[in-house]
């Protein structure tokens, strides 16, 4: 009998795996396997890797997961074979009760990339329990009355198997009495019914004891047994009677205990002692006597504790009504339990990413399952997540959920979501439960680094000290971490050619702080430009560019510089003032410039020291000398003034140049010399007449040492001409001291005011040597139109 239950047990299990090779075929059913409870720890499942296709190598790169209700690890699963196997014994009462398939069901989770499946393990039931009565003894009491065929039915036995394990059937102990069938209540268990085959006589055997045993069906077979007694009563021919034998109630989960479920009413129409009538529970289970409770007197049955809907939705409750005698009546209580909406849903997370990069498209963010006890409308439900996050809930089967992104996350926009997953049921009322999400946003080099301007214009003044700083550029990244980190560069600008950058400033990688490498002068380079880049450290690396413009600010490091009159170490340049000339007549003009800009160039001019103070006057901005009032015969004929040229830097920088000033009565035509005369162009060029008339006598001695006729005349002519010009330093003489009479009329200023011509400048020089030569030259520039003359004197 053993090997046969093994060959049904077998071919059992290869039904089984057909129908679930054809649910995997399908793809739709979850995937189904089975175990005898009881089994060892470390019993065999399945291989995991041959169900799903994959193998051991994938599966285990998949870094696989069993996920169980509640968490709890009923399986390990190999990684390396892919075999699943049993974690701890199951015991199918546990799980079950008698409630039969008896299924576990749970999810291989494989995480990269996310999939799941949804797998059921039957757990099958073995004959580990034997029956037992709630009684070690059952006392009925018959009356003697009593006719063949009557039946008593007898409290059942109860076995925690199911299926075949269960009760089979009951033997009653040898008899010439009663024999007992066994009845099937309603609920599909089985019970004794005792039937009487033959009629009692009291004074024949006034009691019986007869042992009842419950056999189950397993292999081998279990049995427990009960001892039944027997009273034989007098007479008591009418038995109480129900209003009705079967009565159906409904009351609600949540109803509080001692609450009134219905009341039995029996009647029995004898007197006295067996008319009167007692109420109580027939054939009841543990489970109903802990539920329900009978008024003995009343036949109110009302709740001894709390009920659960979702543990048992109906009872059926056995109530007998015995009288004073030995008779009763029976009839049944249907009790069913309505829902109530008090269970919260729950939320199972199967799998979580915490983090999600920026750039990634649809992600699965967590796949998890909501489940409500309740039942119809109390255990639906229904999930969802805040609006306006970039986030969205995907059903992938009946209450598993998978939440996922739009699309690709913006981490300079929001860096962490919080999404909070809410499940409601459709009870009234609704109930929910909440679970928070948090997933932080991974960052990715996608922000380029972003300058603060993009130009900058830097002030330096000249004369800095090399390593001066002169500023600093200051450029940000939206990203965070390396990718945000920066580093600074010198970049060439593309614009006219300059100073390489590199070779003037320098930067620091780190800070952007600019550094002079070198003093600036600003009269050499006023400004350049270039480019500053800004790296971030990302991958790849990102860039961005910023002009800097640099200027040079001028210093006051340059003083005056006088042009005119030249100041060269040579005899002073002495002015030709007439007598004549009256107040603001234009002696001379000091022309200065200054290598500066800016105020630092500009110039004022002052007189600084002069023979007569007040006789001449500069003006402050032109540099113009001029005769402060009409000269008189008391002056001095030699003047000597100093005048200071300053600029407007801080401090102020300044030159001085000297003026000497010859007051004359007045010029004349006739004492200009020829312009081809050959000691005019050597008085001009200033050269020596005595070595100019020794190179002169050596080169024609050297050319006329054969002409003794021609040198004899070059020297008359010589002598001839140191005579004329003793004759003209005569006349330059009487000049300076006053002419008498006057000057030619067509030498006079057409003005009226003494002065020559304005349309020309002469440069006359008085000799300072022993010859006294006087030499008045030609005109050598023209005057500009509207501007009053002065003339330049060259002494010597």
């Amino acid at each position: 009998m053993e090997a046969s239950g093994k060959v049904l047990y077998r071919q059992r299990q290869v039904f089984f795996f057909f129908l679930l090779g054809l649910s995997l075929v399908a793809g739709s059913e979850p995937r189904r396997y089975s175990v005898v409870e009881e089994a060892e720890g470390t019993s065999f499942v399945t291989n995991l890797a041959e169900d799903l296709g994959l193998g051991k190598e994938e599966l285990s790169s998949r870094w696989p997961k069993v996920i169980s209700k509640g968490n709890r690890l009923h399986f390990q699963l190999n990684h390396e074979t892919g075999d699943l196997v049993l974690n701890e014994k199951l015991d199918r009462e546990e799980f079950c009760g008698y409630t039969e398939p008896c299924v576990l069901r749970f999810q291989v989770l494989l995480e990269n990339p996310l999939e799941f499946f949804q797998a059921e393990l039957q757990i099958i039931d073995r004959n580990d329990h034997t029956p037992v009565f709630s009684d070690k003894d059952i006392v009925l009491k018959i009356s003697e009355s009593s006719a063949p065929g009557t039946t008593f039915p007898l409290n059942n036995a109860q076995d925690m198997d199911v299926g075949q394990n269960n009760i089979e059937n009951y033997i009653i102990s040898p008899n010439s009495y009663f024999r007992v069938l066994t009845r099937i209540r309603n609920d599909g268990r089985k019970y004794p019914e005792l039937v009487m085959d033959k009629a009692l006589d009291r004074e024949e055997e006034a009691e019986l004891r007869l042992t009842l045993t419950a056999q189950d069906g397993g292999s081998p077979p279990r049995s427990g047994t009960t001892q039944v007694y027997i009273k034989v009563m007098d007479v008591n021919d009418n038995a109480p009677k129900f209003e009705q034998p079967l009565y159906r109630v409904q009351i609600h989960e949540d109803s509080p205990i001692g609450s009134l479920v219905t009341t039995v009413v029996a009647t029995d129409v004898d007197i006295g002692i067996n008319g009167e009538v007692s109420y109580s529970l027939f054939q009841a289970s543990e489970e109903i006597t802990k539920t329900f409770d009978i008024n003995q007197k009343t036949g109110e049955i009302v709740l001894k504790k709390q009920l659960d809907f979702e543990i048992a939705q109906f009872y059926e409750v056995n109530v007998e009504a015995r009288d004073g005698g030995s008779l009763s009546g029976k009839c049944t209580v249907l009790t069913q339990v309505t829902d109530v909406n008090d269970n919260v849903p729950e939320i199972t997370i199967s799998a979580y990413t915490k983090e999600v990069p920026e750039n990634s498209p649809e992600t699965v963010v967590a796949v998890f399952s909501v489940s409500d006890v309740d039942s119809e409308e109390n255990g639906k439900v229904i999930c969802f997540i805040q609006d306006g996050l970039p986030f969205f809930l995907k059903s992938s089967s009946e209450n598993f959920f998978t939440l996922l992104t739009e699309g690709p996350l913006d981490r300079e926009e929001r860096a962490e979501y919080t999404i909070v997953i809410t499940v409601s049921d459709l009870g009234s009322p609704r109930l929910q439960s909440q679970h928070q999400v948090t997933v932080r946003v991974s960052d990715v080099n996608d922000n380029a680094p972003a300058f603060s301007q993009r130009a900058y214009t830097l002030r330096v003044r000249e004369n800095n000290s090399p390593g001066l700083a002169l500023g600093s550029v200051r450029a940000w990244d939206a990203d965070e971490g390396t990718n945000a980190q920066l580093s600074y560069s010198l970049l060439p600008s593309p614009s006219a050619p300059q100073p390489a950058p590199g070779a003037l400033v320098s930067i620091d990688a780190d800070s952007g702080q600019l550094f002079a490498l070198r003093a600036l002068d600003f009269e050499a380079l006023q400004a350049f430009e270039f480019l500053v880049g800004a790296t971030d450290r990302g991958s790849p690396a990102l860039s961005s560019q910023a002009r800097v413009r640099v200027l040079v600010l001028d210093a006051n490091d340059n003083a005056p510089f006088v042009l005119h009159p030249l100041q060269n170490g040579s005899a002073p340049c002495t002015e030709l003032l007439p007598r004549a000339a009256g107040a603001g007549y234009l002696v001379s003009k000091v022309v200065a410039v200054d290598g500066d800009a800016g105020q630092n160039a500009w110039l004022s001019f002052q007189l600084l020291k002069a023979t007569e103070p007040g006789l001449f006057g500069v003006w402050a901005h032109s540099g113009e000398v001029r005769t402060a009032r009409a000269l008189s015969e008391r002056d001095a004929p030699r003047h000597r003034l100093v005048v200071l040229v300053r600029d407007n830097g801080d401090p102020p920088l300044s030159a001085s140049v000297t003026l000497h000033v010859l007051l004359v009565d007045g010029f004349s035509q006739p004492y200009l010399p020829l312009p081809a005369a050959p000691d005019a162009a050597a008085a001009a060029t200033g050269a020596r007449p005595e070595r100019l008339t020794v190179y002169l006598v050596v080169a024609l001695a050297a050319v006329s040492s054969l002409f003794l006729c021609s040198l004899l005349a070059f020297v008359a002519a010589r002598l001839c001409r140191r005579a004329g010009r003793a004759e003209a330093a005569a006349a330059a003489a009487g000049a300076l001291a006053g002419p008498e009479g006057h000057f030619p009329g067509h030498l006079l200023d057409a003005g009226g005011a003494g002065t020559l011509s304005h349309s020309y400048q002469y440069e006359v020089c008085a000799g300072a040597t022993g010859t006294t030569d006087f030499k008045v030259l030609k005109p050598i520039l023209p005057y500009f139109q509207g501007h009053t003359p002065g003339p330049e004197i060259q002494e010597n």
